[in-house]
């Protein structure tokens, strides 16, 4: 049986984004085929500094509140790190690892040192760049900063994992890594993580944001620039006027919230929708099932877990035509693909899909059957399988071997 010890800034109840559900989905699976998983992340005073998860071995190191500035936030990453590395050794005097695999640059300085230190093959996976969350804007620091240490972390790694052939391309292009070294394995979709409420429950929760006889579009994520939402909202006023009493719903925050409140003002659509904020888990996924759409408008795209959630969620789904977003939706029998950046087509499209409910059936009916192809289980699978090929490698005769090394 191999051991792993995968680091993460984030893990439950710890969640800031898409990567703390990733990991645990993730770290679950490798117990399922076999793997000894431990993961070395970072937690608070109502956190256990240990604890046997679902199969899972959890370390916690105690950490303040993350700070809002980002140039304070990459300080703070870096005694995170130094945090990481001295918890990581304790372990390794106890536990001896197969493999040490991190989540991109956060955690990078100490999966470096840690794998250096037990002798152990590196993986990284790289879930997004600050060169693609920045359209290449990365000369000044902390981008500048970032961005050099992902060149770093990726070049160092004997694999890279990526979510999607986009992100494979983008890393080999940008950081001039061997596409050899790049694998790439989607992320999954669980179902049981997505449960329905009870009609009535339903009814209630629409009732608070939309009439019976209006339309809900539904935006979903992290409220920063590369999301595109202002993309969305500009789009507003010209369906609202096609399709009387269409209403829009924005769910989440960050660091863009504030302008698009106030582009929502200028608009005049203050009164047509809601931003919601900040939601846990369990409304979250049950505003899927209430709107006629999910809109999903970004600029920038590794993925697109919010689309696969909507569309296995039985919600109609508008994806903008970029990145990760195109392997998501391939094609407009489960979805529809808008060019980026583009508020006049999308809202035709958002037009099409209030109004046509022939359009609406088939696109939930095919979704249904295409988000089966994004499975956990084959997650955990490949990535075991990445693991076994570089212990195999480890193991190889270095005197003729064909293979890399993986020496560190």
């Amino acid at each position: 049986m191999s051991r792993v010890l995968i680091l993460s800034w984030e893990y439950p109840p710890l969640i800031e984004g898409g990567l703390a559900r990733h990991v645990r989905k993730l770290s679950e699976g490798l117990v399922d085929h076999d793997v000894e998983v431990h993961v070395l992340t970072r937690g608070g005073e109502e956190s256990p500094a240990e604890e046997l998860a679902n199969g899972v071995h959890v370390h916690r190191v105690r950490e303040p509140n993350r700070p809002r500035d980002l140039g304070e936030f990459v300080t703070w990453i870096e005694r995170m790190n130094a945090d990481m590395l001295a918890a990581g050794v304790e372990l390794g005097d106890r536990w001896d690892f197969d493999i040490v695999h991190g989540h991109d640059w956060l955690v990078a300085a100490a999966c470096d040192h840690l794998a250096r230190r037990f002798g152990s093959p590196l993986v990284t996976t790289i879930h997004a760049t600050e060169y693609g969350r920045h359209q290449g804007w990365v000369d000044k620091h902390p981008q500048s900063y970032i961005h050099g240490v992902e060149r770093w972390i990726t070049n160092r790694s004997d694999r890279v994992i990526t979510c999607s052939s986009y992100m494979r391309e983008q890393v080999a292009d940008i950081f001039s890594v061997d596409e050899s070294r790049i694998v790439v394995i989607p992320n999954g979709i669980d179902p049981d993580d997505l449960p329905a409420a009870g009609e009535e429950e339903l009814a209630r929760l629409r009732g608070e944001f939309a009439a019976p006889d209006e339309r809900l579009v539904l935006l979903i994520g992290r409220l920063v620039y590369e999301k595109g939402f202002q993309i969305a909202l500009e789009a507003m006023p010209a369906l609202i006027e096609q399709v009387p009493g269409t209403r829009f719903l924005v769910a989440g925050s960050g660091t863009h919230e504030e302008e698009l409140r106030t582009q929502a003002r200028e608009l005049g659509l203050m009164e047509h929708g809601t931003f919601l904020g900040w939601i846990g888990d369990d409304v979250l996924h049950q505003l899927y099932r209430i709107a006629d759409v999910c809109v999903v408008p970004s600029i920038y795209e590794p993925f697109g877990l919010v689309a696969l959630e909507a569309m296995a969620s039985g919600c109609p789904c508008i994806v903008a035509d970029t990145g990760g977003l195109r392997e998501v939706v391939p094609h407009d029998e489960v979805g529809l693909r808008f060019r980026t950046r583009d508020p006049e087509e999308l809202g035709r499209m958002m037009q099409r899909v209030l109004t046509d409910q022939a359009l609406c059936e088939r696109l939930v009916a095919e979704a249904a059957e295409h988000v089966l192809r994004f499975d956990w289980d084959d997650v955990a699978v490949r990535t075991a399988e990445v693991y076994a090929d570089l212990e195999r490698s480890r193991r190889a005769p270095a005197r003729g071997s064909h293979l890399p090394s993986t020496d560190i």
